[in-house]
């Protein structure tokens, strides 16, 4: 990626920096993927990010929206996203939330549990309507990825389990003021092997053959996200592999006539697009270490300090040919962990340069915190 440095000058660091160009090329190429098949729905998982520019371009290439929270649901609804096209996943809807989202009338809500659906009918009667739902169901597939974002195994704490799934149907359907549209799964975040993906679909096939036999046909399937984004080699594989990430569904999955196959990627969109801008405070001098430390902390970037996660570390402003040393580059946190990189090599560093922390366009500036009363790092949008 090419920075363009010039226009950073003058602007407080540290702060987040969105190329509209790449994020624009990652929706192409979502929307010319899933068009090749017919049936094929995505939404955005808005926990990714939710800066108002990146919102509008995703809102201008059509994509849904995925919300865990009533908070997610107002915002996707202010920045203009049709409410026939909001989903509403979460473990925990408060009232307020669910009220929120059936005063507006969205698509579905993905229920997580029975006492859920029971709240949800009341709600709905009391306001003399039908809510659309679909049930969230632990397929028990392993994505091998942090414990911290798998989220399709039995033990989870978000979903059905598959035993219990004939049990809450059964529930479901004696609630007058419920409609069960279909059901949701959603395995695990960043994944970069799509055999987890093949693994669902056949547990989709069975669970549907199964369901079949007892009558139950469903109008929506809806897979979540979970594909993952290069963040070792973030310029050479700037856009995911969509295509192949929608081919393993198309191939594995068995869709009924008409049946409606619903994706919410989140990660994978918006990842690359996004880096943390960061100025050298000082470069320390340890007895056998030198540290690169910046403005940037992990109340602007947490994802290194909570999942164990590496950024790749560039420093923007120095000299291309300039000779390369080794810096620990940490952040000015009162925490050890506060750490975005070890024995990182680069540019022979000094006070002032900028620093850009790549691939953190998800999960960076909406996971941001006043931790230490510092302030939420802006955004620059070009």
């Amino acid at each position: 990626m090419n920075f363009p440095v010039e226009q950073f000058q003058g602007v407080q660091t540290p702060f987040y920096y969105y190329d509209k160009k790449l994020l624009q090329q990652t929706l192409d190429v979502i929307n010319r993927e899933s068009a090749r098949y017919a049936g094929f729905h995505v939404h955005y998982a808005v926990k990714a990010n939710v800066d108002p520019t990146v919102l509008s371009i995703i809102n201008a290439s059509g994509l849904g929206c995925d919300c865990v929270s009533g908070g997610e649901v107002e915002v996707c609804l202010k920045a203009g996203f049709p409410a026939s096209k909001v989903v509403f996943a979460g473990v925990g809807k408060a009232d307020w939330e669910i009220n929120l989202a059936l005063d507006a009338d969205i698509a579905c809500f993905n229920v997580e549990s029975a006492p859920e659906l029971d709240v949800i009918n009341e709600l709905a009667g009391a306001k003399g309507k039908v809510a659309r739902v679909a049930l969230r169901v632990n397929p028990n597939v392993d994505a091998h990825t942090h414990k911290y974002i798998t989220t399709g195994l039995s033990e989870n704490k978000f979903g059905i389990a598959m035993e219990m799934l004939d049990m809450i149907i059964q529930h479901a359907e004696t609630l007058p003021n419920i409609r069960l549209e279909g059901l949701h799964f959603h395995i695990g975040s960043q994944l970069l092997e799509f055999q987890p993906f093949e693994m669902l679909c056949l547990r989709i096939n069975k669970l549907q053959e199964d369901l079949e036999a007892k009558g139950i046909r469903l109008k929506t399937i809806n897979v979540g996200g979970g594909l993952g984004c290069d963040y070792e080699n973030p310029d050479e594989n700037p856009i995911p592999d969509f295509a192949t990430y929608f081919k393993s569904y198309a191939e594995n999955l068995v869709l009924r006539s008409g049946q409606e196959l619903h994706f919410e990627l989140g990660r994978s969109v918006v990842c690359q697009c996004g880096s943390l801008i960061s100025r050298v405070l000082y470069v320390k001098e340890g007895l056998n270490k030198k540290f690169v430390i910046l403005d940037a902390g992990m109340s602007d970037l947490i994802r290194p300090a909570l999942y164990q996660a590496h950024h790749n570390i560039e420093n923007i402003t120095a000299a291309k040919d300039a000779p390369k040393e080794k810096y620990d580059v940490v952040g000015p946190i009162c925490e050890s962990s506060d750490t975005f990189g070890e024995d990182e090599l680069l540019p022979v560093t000094k006070r002032g340069d900028l620093v850009a922390l790549r691939s953190a366009g998800a999960y960076g500036q909406i996971m941001a915190s006043n931790y230490n009363c510092r302030r939420i790092p802006a955004s620059f949008v070009l």
